[in-house]
């Protein structure tokens, strides 16, 4: 049976860093870090994820802003939203909750916000830095599973590492750390031939796909790290992740759960980035 990865007692450890650090700062410099979220429209899950991330902020000690704007909010007016908050020096983090309603370009949208205070980390300019491997922020997702992979030292040089996923806020970045850590990377998505064969090769395996109980048993190597970064329903209603949980935890030896896996780890590596945000500022007086 696998060790399974508790997300939420890894992520309140590092809240609790992360708001000894904001103590500090806030003592040494008078700058309290500061994220101001941005909400569009009427969508329930995201007005979850933003109540969390609030509650989050309150927790650890920093400075929140929620904007929430109707579904009809023009694109100008979403950018002079933006505009404002990137002159804001109480703002050190802005994130855009996505999706947006259809009328908005979100490309656009994110290379509006500062490459700075894009805590996120989706602006052209922090991805590219994330290539090179010389950056500020990582995307939140991401960065939360490679600290649960640290969090049980679970060693990632030389082994096989199978993303089952290619967006660009989880499968490619997630790939990239990945391989930072000397991991030997395949990207595997929808249109992988024999998609199950090059699962089964992964001692490391991360999944996001977005389809519930996707991946099974007989997908997973014997003794594998299965990490699940899926959030879905399933045929009752009840949320689970892309992993068949039941049947792969016979096989892994370690494996993350949804609910309490990767999420808490999200909001948290957010933190984190607003956090590293408000010190630079505080460096560049």
């Amino acid at each position: 049976m696998a060790n399974i990865i508790d997300g939420k007692k890894v992520s309140a450890q590092i809240r609790e860093q992360i708001a000894l650090d904001t103590q500090k700062l806030v003592a040494e410099t008078g700058i309290c870090p500061g994220l101001a979220v941005v909400i569009v429209g009427d969508d329930s899950a995201s007005k979850v994820y933003v109540k969390n991330k609030k509650k989050g902020c309150e927790q650890v000690g920093f400075y929140s802003e929620e904007h929430a704007l109707p579904e009809d909010t023009t694109q100008q007016e979403l950018l002079a939203l933006l505009d404002r908050l990137n002159e804001n020096p109480k703002i050190h983090g802005i994130l855009v909750q996505l999706p947006l309603p259809a009328h908005l370009d979100e490309k656009t949208v994110i290379e509006r916000i500062l490459p700075t205070k894009d805590v996120d980390a989706f602006h052209a300019s922090n991805v590219g830095k994330i290539m090179i491997g010389d950056y500020d922020f990582l995307p939140c997702t991401p960065a939360g599973v490679m600290e649960l992979l640290h969090s049980v030292n679970i060693p990632i040089e030389g082994k096989e590492c199978v993303v089952v996923g290619r967006s660009n806020i989880v499968g490619k970045p997630m790939a990239m750390l990945l391989l930072h850590e000397n991991g030997t990377v395949t990207i595997a998505h929808s249109r992988t031939k024999n998609l199950s064969e090059v699962t089964k090769r992964a001692d490391i395996l991360v999944s996001a796909v977005g389809r519930a109980k996707f991946i099974t048993a007989d997908m997973v190597k014997p003794g594998a790290v299965v990490i699940d970064v899926g959030m879905n329903r399933d045929e009752e209603g009840k949320l689970c992740g892309d992993v068949d949980f039941v049947s792969v935890e016979k096989v892994a030896s370690y494996l993350t759960p949804v609910p309490g896996g990767v999420g808490p780890m999200t909001i948290s590596m957010l933190l984190k980035n607003t956090l590293t945000s408000a010190q630079n500022a505080a460096k560049k007086g």
